[in-house]
C-alpha cells in the first residue's frame, strides 16, 4: 500500500447535543508528508451557528493547524481523533487506494470539504 492516501476530516461541531457537524478542513497524509487544507468559505458560513468567542476559537484552531503545522505525524492525528471538545472534532484516518497526486488530493478535498458551486444558466 505504498501508493495510498490517508485522510482525516476536520469538523466544526455546531450542535454537540445531537453531534451535528460540518466539515471545514481535511488532513491528507502522503507518506511522510502531511497537508492540511481548510475552506475559508465554510468557516465563514458556520459563523452564525456560534457565539463570537466560539467562532474565533474554531477558526483559529483550524487555521493554526495549517499555518503552524502543528500536526506533523499520524500519531498526532490519532491523538486528535480521540481528543474532542464541543466545538471541533477530527475523524479517524481513512486509507484510500489512489495514486497520491495533486489532482487526487484536490478531488478528495472537493468531495469531503468544499467545491465551489458553478452558476447554472
Amino acid at each position: 500500500m505504498s501508493n495510498c492516501l490517508k485522510y482525516s476530516i476536520i469538523y466544526a461541531v455546531i450542535r454537540p447535543e445531537i453531534s451535528e457537524r460540518v466539515s471545514v478542513g481535511l488532513i491528507i497524509v502522503d507518506g511522510d508528508k502531511i497537508d492540511i487544507r481548510y475552506s475559508r468559505q465554510k468557516l465563514n458560513a458556520i459563523q452564525p451557528f456560534f457565539s463570537e468567542k466560539e467562532y474565533k476559537f474554531v477558526s483559529r484552531v483550524v487555521i493554526s493547524m495549517k499555518k503552524n503545522q502543528t500536526i506533523n505525524s499520524t500519531e498526532a492525528i490519532n491523538y486528535l481523533t480521540r481528543y474532542s471538545n464541543n466545538l471541533i472534532s477530527v475523524s479517524p484516518l481513512q486509507v484510500i487506494d489512489v495514486e497520491p497526486t495533486k489532482q487526487s488530493k484536490e478531488k478528495l478535498f472537493k468531495s469531503y470539504v468544499y467545491e465551489r458551486s458553478r452558476k447554472s444558466a
